[in-house]
């Protein structure tokens, strides 16, 4: 990949913005840039899931949609409590949160970041057994970092986001990812 889409000599995949609403932010995204389509999960809960050190279950909804070469999320969170998109925003406001890596060697890649000055601080594994980490680079960066590691699983569903973009002309903007 150009090291233009690299951050730390890990691959820029993903930019992720919180909103209230996932489909509306969709929907406006498919508008303003052709960008999509979107593949919206509801209610994502997790097997695990800590936050600054307490448990943080942050039950959320995403929509992700291929936008270029990186793939767009919007993000909701969906239940109450302290989480790492309650550290930026409140559940009506929108903005970026974070970036997405992905890594060969997720502990090797969690020291890295560490030892340049961007510590891990939420830290989530989905029933399906994917584990991701949010790393704080609110001080250089105004924002997170997602980072998880390149599983068959999670390439495939990349692939089915930037798969469903190639040749589409703006037909079912909205479909499910589950």
């Amino acid at each position: 990949m150009n090291a233009a889409h690299q951050f730390l000599g890990h691959a820029v995949v993903q930019v992720a913005y919180h909103v209230p609403d996932i489909e509306a932010a969709a929907i406006a995204m498919v508008k303003q840039t052709g960008a999509g389509p979107f593949f919206v999960s509801r209610n994502i809960a997790l097997a695990h899931g800590e936050h600054r050190g307490e448990p943080c279950p942050f039950v959320h909804s995403s929509a992700y949609g291929q936008w270029g070469v990186v793939m767009v999320e919007f993000v909701q969170q969906d239940s109450q409590g302290p989480s790492p998109f309650r550290d930026l925003y409140q559940a009506h406001e929108r903005g970026l949160h974070h970036m997405a890596v992905m890594t060969d060697d997720l502990q090797g890649s969690y020291q890295h970041f560490e030892d340049h000055g961007m510590p891990r601080v939420t830290r989530a594994v989905t029933h399906s057994g994917v584990e991701f980490a949010f790393l704080d680079a609110l001080d250089t960066l105004g924002h997170f970092i997602e980072i998880y590691e390149a599983s068959p699983q999670l390439l495939g569903f990349y692939d089915l986001v930037r798969t469903a973009a190639v040749d589409w002309q703006g037909e079912t903007p909205i479909r499910s990812a589950r």
